[in-house]
């Protein structure tokens, strides 16, 4: 039996290493052909025509000042690759745009900031982001933050209700250590643990997509979490691998990835969704099209943090695997921030072994509370800590 179910995850590694390196999977991105920018009297305008909503964020850098603005899962005309448009006037000097990834455009505008103030936003139908640069002489409008403004931050939502899936359960145990110890139980416990703090320490709704031992297929979970309206979706799971040496906490939020440790990690918790490999191009056009990566992103890296943190307080030797993209199953189709966290490893003598004691549970789920109330004070609706 252990033998066949090795070997049925070895042919969905070998399909997802073949499947996301191939160049022939459907491209979704939306292609930006048009940049165009006006000189009025008394500011310059900058647009950026896109056509269908796409995520974005903005910031500045400096030594030599400049914004720049990210916009997610698109692509460059090629005419306008590379392309810089020269300006004439004292507070802004040049406009560039190139293909910064192959999922990102980035548009960069060198400015002074001694002369210069900007705002940056977007019109829908058709979409398009907009960028205002002022001379300073003129009265300032108000100032976006220098770390950078997501559309949430810009809409100024908040969290008031937060979907908890403990990963696995029923017929599928997840992972399951050499002491017997199954990851559906101990995720569950940490779950119901993050639930009671976030319950009795903060004014937020908990929804948990399973309370008790019952099987829920992966897709279905991000369906609750849509259902339930919720702000957002922390999948909660335990690692493993076959080198019983490597340990640590590890998160994820759902992007593409040839990272060969991510494709494995998320073959196995794949191994039980009910979907057949026939619906992967919708699947694929639906991770493209995910408007919340810098929000997941952002959410998965303060959760990552706070964990480690929360653990090294007590424990000798936790180690940061960091935060990754990844094509998970149980984060396609959310319609808020989603992460999925690996909180160790069950496969790990040591960690197989703190895994067991509640006071280690108790501080993964602090940790993540952490990070949550972490990532709720950046959009500005939470109590700073």
């Amino acid at each position: 039996m252990e033998t066949h179910k090795s070997c049925w995850l070895w042919i969905i590694l070998l399909f997802s290493l073949i499947f996301f390196a191939s160049p022939s999977h459907p491209d979704s991105r939306i292609e930006i052909h048009s940049l165009r920018h006006h000189m009025h009297p008394s500011f310059t305008r900058i647009v950026v025509d896109i056509g269908k909503l796409r995520e974005y964020v903005f910031s500045e850098l400096l030594s030599p000042d400049r914004i720049y603005v990210d916009i997610y899962q698109v692509k460059l005309n090629p005419i306008l690759h590379g392309k810089t448009y020269l300006v004439e006037n004292d507070y802004l000097k040049r406009i560039r745009i190139a293909q910064k990834t192959p999922s990102t455009v980035r548009v960069v505008a060198d400015l002074d900031f001694k002369k210069a103030f900007y705002r940056v936003w977007h019109l829908p139908d058709p979409f398009r982001i907009i960028i205002d640069i002022y001379p300073s002489k003129l009265p300032q409008p108000p100032r976006p933050a220098k770390s950078g403004s997501s559309m949430i931050r810009q809409l100024a939502l908040g969290i008031q209700r937060v979907v908890i899936d403990p990963g696995h359960g029923g017929i599928d145990p997840g992972c399951v250590g050499k002491k017997g110890d199954q990851e559906k139980n101990i995720v569950l416990d940490v779950a119901r643990r993050l639930k009671k703090i976030l319950e009795s320490k903060e004014n937020l709704e908990v929804i948990m997509t399973r309370e008790s031992d019952i099987f829920l297929d992966p897709e279905s979970r991000t369906v609750i979490a849509n259902q339930k309206q919720a702000d957002l979706f922390i999948s909660i799971h335990a690692n493993a691998s076959r080198n019983r040496k490597l340990s640590g906490v590890e998160s994820f939020y759902l992007n593409f990835s040839q990272d060969p440790s991510v494709i494995a990690t998320a073959a196995r918790e794949n191994a039980t969704s009910t979907k057949k490999i026939s619906a992967m191009k919708e699947i694929i056009e639906r991770i493209v099209q995910n408007t919340k990566i810098s929000e997941s992103k952002e959410l998965a890296e303060v959760i990552q943090n706070n964990l480690v943190k929360s653990l090294s307080q007590k424990y000798s030797n936790v180690k940061s695997l960091g935060v990754k993209g990844g094509p998970f199953w149980v984060l396609i189709g959310g319609e808020m921030p989603s992460v999925l966290v690996e909180i160790s490893f069950l496969s790990n003598p040591t960690e197989e072994s703190r895994l067991k004691r509640p006071e280690y549970r108790q501080r993964i789920a602090q940790g993540i509370y952490e990070g949550i109330m972490e990532y709720k004070s950046i959009l500005g609706k939470g109590k700073p800590r």
